[in-house]
């Protein structure tokens, strides 16, 4: 089968290489792959890594590079093991890509996304969601409604991230919001901002072409350059009581962004780390306690909220669809894909690669 591998950085390889087995293991499923997103994760591997791929075998899967990139997929079973139960060959499945032990401590309390052990399809498992095979745990598919496209299905998983931040900063109904980073995430948190019930949304970022986007994603975000705008100012114009944001959510990993959601919050607000900083940011910790504001971090998401999230997306709730500006095929993956989304004009958001 084809696949595109990682094998260092900025060396991406489509390859013919051995399918999966065509007889799963027990509690395994084989899926041919259908769309697959190319998430910012892929993107800084691709850049600078290996980060997450990792080069001597991981400790809970022996997955180590050249990997099978993509952990943001669906496609339909073509086969399952003796002992599956939740899902039957032709079904069609989202993907959710972490892989952890169900046993260790936070196995056993459901919170499979802090477990130590964590790997990810796609970055540290033998299989990836950039090829027309793909061979995952039982646990790892999620049945999608009729109401879910093929190619939503490959947008659950990025879609849960935003989902998941917008409930750890406790986003309710009529709430103020403000969004820094107009890139793929920062655009689908303001959908899942204004799902949750967001009634003022800010959306913050340098690059224009993104904002201009983001207005026709939803015409009534309120965009803001701070090359241009004092961001703080102009929120705190544009809310209750000139007090600032309720909830402020932090899309880029950038030191001046998470200063902004903290300098735009109000006072007893909460500000959401959502991105991932490369580096150790200064952070102002007078003001943090000066505005008695909760700084909490968001990693990944629940994977348990496969089936509220499928919902939300294929009710119309949540349109994440929205965000794809380009298909692609999975011989054009560097050129059109991971460069296209390098280009400093940022006309690009969300790219799927159609596998079929």
């Amino acid at each position: 089968m084809k696949a595109a591998r990682f094998h260092a950085r900025r060396d991406v390889r489509v390859e013919d290489i051995p399918a999966p087995p065509d007889q799963p293991g027990p509690r395994q499923v084989l899926v041919k792959n259908r769309f697959c997103g190319i998430c910012g994760t892929d993107l800084h591997e691709y850049a600078a890594g290996p980060i997450f791929i990792p080069t001597q075998p991981h400790p809970y899967t022996g997955a180590k590079a050249p990997q099978i990139l993509g952990h943001e997929y669906g496609g339909t079973v073509v086969a399952v093991g003796s002992s599956v139960t939740n899902v039957a060959v032709g079904d069609r499945v989202s993907v959710q890509p972490m892989v952890s032990p169900r046993d260790d401590y936070f196995g056993q309390r459901g919170l499979y996304q802090l477990s130590e052990s964590l790997a990810i399809i796609g970055l540290a498992w033998p299989w990836g969601g950039m090829a027309e095979y793909s061979l995952v745990n039982d646990y790892n598919v999620f049945r999608v409604p009729d109401s879910v496209s093929d190619a939503q299905a490959a947008l659950i998983e990025p879609t849960a991230v935003t989902v998941y931040a917008a409930e750890r900063g406790g986003v309710k109904p009529g709430d103020s919001v403000l969004v820094t980073g107009a890139g793929p995430i920062g655009q689908l948190q303001v959908l899942a901002a204004r799902a949750a019930g967001a009634t003022r949304i800010f959306l913050s970022d340098t690059n224009d072409n993104r904002l201009a986007m983001a207005r026709q994603i939803l015409p009534d975000v309120i965009t803001l350059n701070p090359r241009s705008d004092k961001v703080p100012e102009a929120i705190r114009d544009q809310t209750e009581g000139g007090v600032g944001v309720d909830v402020a959510l932090e899309c880029v990993g950038a030191e001046a962004a998470l200063g902004t959601c903290i300098e735009a919050v109000r006072r007893q607000g909460v500000v959401v780390q959502v991105g991932l900083h490369v580096g150790k940011p200064a952070v102002d910790g007078f003001t943090i306690t000066f505005k008695d504001i909760d700084v909490r971090g968001s990693w990944c998401y629940s994977t348990l909220m496969w089936p509220r999230v499928a919902a939300l997306i294929g009710g119309g709730l949540l349109p994440a669809e929205k965000v794809v500006t380009r298909r692609i095929r999975l011989d054009e993956v560097v050129e059109n894909g991971f460069e296209a989304l390098l280009s400093p004009a940022g006309t690009e958001l969300k790219i799927l690669i159609d596998l079929q």
